[in-house]
């Protein structure tokens, strides 16, 4: 297949967001001394909010809650299996974590380097996110990574989530891409993978987790499955 134009997702794919919402948390726990509300264990205080963090964006890209009650929402719930019913904390830790998070810069390994390679090989970059608009630029330019890609596409900026085929169609038309030519690389099998399958779009599952290689719903198989980003060399 000659593919000329590059989807990528960021978040847990090139811009590594556990560590990176650790490393934010870790900081306004001790800055608003956190321990001292009744958090006595950052680890699972960290571990709560990823957990409530990926239950609320499913609720979100399936459209059963608002943008801003998916980020109040995670801390408060991640304060309330402290027992701590404080709807002012809640609201500040949300906006110093979105003030702070797009400010971290860890990557994956190897995504500097692929993505070097691979705009060296004339191949077109874009990004597609579900992350919101404002946040994900400024994780791009902290990281040095905007002048990658050609085209950001947003759900905020196409009016779609992934994995509906809305914003798959969006993307395409923004960039000029045909169908063929395109291929989409994320890591979650029913955001990206399926979203990008049900598009017609073939896909590329990076599986920096559990190093197997998963069928989607319905049995479908990616296209194809990396366990790195230094991968992508042997299908490019």
């Amino acid at each position: 297949m000659a593919y000329r134009h590059l989807f990528f997702d960021l978040d847990h794919t090139l811009w590594d967001f556990d560590a990176n919402s650790r490393h934010t948390l870790q900081h306004l726990y001790e800055t608003l001394e956190l321990h001292t509300r009744g958090v006595d264990d950052f680890d699972r205080f960290h571990q709560q909010y990823l957990g409530h963090n990926e239950r609320l964006w499913e609720r979100y890209r399936k459209g059963f809650i608002k943008q801003e009650e998916l980020r109040v929402k995670r801390m408060w719930l991640s304060l309330l299996d402290f027992k701590i019913a404080d709807e002012n904390l809640a609201k500040t830790l949300s906006v110093a974590f979105l003030d702070l998070l797009p400010t971290r810069n860890q990557l994956f390994p190897h995504t500097r380097e692929i993505l070097e390679y691979l705009r060296d090989k004339q191949y077109q970059l874009h990004l597609i996110t579900n992350g919101f608009e404002e946040v994900q630029h400024h994780k791009l330019q902290a990281a040095n990574l905007t002048a990658f890609f050609q085209q950001v596409i947003t759900s905020e900026k196409a009016n779609a989530l992934k994995p509906h085929r809305a914003i798959f169609e969006y993307a395409l038309s923004a960039s000029g891409a045909e169908l063929a030519e395109s291929i989409m690389i994320g890591d979650s099998l029913e955001v990206d993978i399926k979203g990008a399958f049900d598009a017609g779009m073939d896909q590329i599952h990076v599986n920096h987790l559990d190093g197997n290689k998963l069928p989607i719903e319905g049995n479908i198989y990616p296209t194809h499955t990396v366990f790195g980003l230094e991968e992508l060399k042997a299908i490019f």
